[in-house]
């Protein structure tokens, strides 16, 4: 049976703009929560999108639920991909990635596998994976279910959640998790730019952060 529920709120626009302006190692600095493990990485060299979290269960053997779903999505929508489990089958393909990027999707995080990746490169599409299978999912008939939490890569993503995804990572986020980490990000690159202007000038590293100081200080301490 094929669970539809109704698509979520997208993520308002001002907030999906400043998101943008970070990147997702920058939050990685002071944010400890919605990281999904690095084994889902990036299939282009250079990529960064911010969007809305639509999310998809798929049963390994069966796309059709997928396939569906590229006559409901919206521009910015981001597909979150939940596998089963499954790390053999490809559920994500070149005439997904063409379709999908007519319709605006910003891009698509699989918990498992995807193929065509010549297309996916040409097309310039956002596809994150575990990598790429040449067996692929098929319409089996069998099931699955459309916009209900889903775990991927170890995190609890819920339909409408924002979704910040570049080549270092992904991560989830609650829309009103989004102003103040997106903030704080952003004064940190900028604070990131002022010390490498100083190294640039001749300044040591080590005594710019403290990481020197503060050795000397638990040393002291025995």
């Amino acid at each position: 049976m094929y669970q539809l529920n109704d698509m979520p709120d997208q993520v308002a626009p001002e907030l999906l703009a400043q998101l943008t302006q970070c990147e997702t190692a920058t939050i990685g600095h002071f944010h400890t929560h919605g990281f999904v493990e690095p084994a889902i990485a990036c299939m282009l060299p250079q990529v960064r999108i911010a969007g809305t979290a639509v999310t998809v269960s798929l049963p390994p053997e069966d796309g059709t639920l997928l396939n569906h779903l590229m006559r409901l999505v919206r521009p910015g929508d981001v597909l979150i991909v939940h596998r089963q489990g499954d790390r053999h089958r490809a559920c994500w393909g070149g005439v997904m990635t063409t379709v999908a990027s007519r319709l605006g999707v910003a891009g698509v995080v699989i918990d498992g596998m995807a193929t065509d990746a010549l297309t996916i490169r040409d097309k310039h599409f956002p596809v994150w994976s575990r990598g790429v299978a040449s067996l692929t999912t098929r319409f089996a008939g069998i099931g699955g279910a459309l916009n209900v939490p889903v775990s991927i890569g170890g995190v609890v993503v819920n339909p409408g959640d924002a979704i910040l995804a570049d080549e270092s990572g992904v991560i989830v986020m609650a829309p009103s998790e989004v102003s103040a980490i997106a903030t704080h990000a952003i004064e940190v690159q900028e604070a990131e730019d002022v010390l490498l202007a100083k190294i640039a000038e001749g300044a040591c590293l080590p005594d710019l952060t403290g990481a020197s100081q503060l050795i000397e200080e638990v040393n002291a301490r025995g």
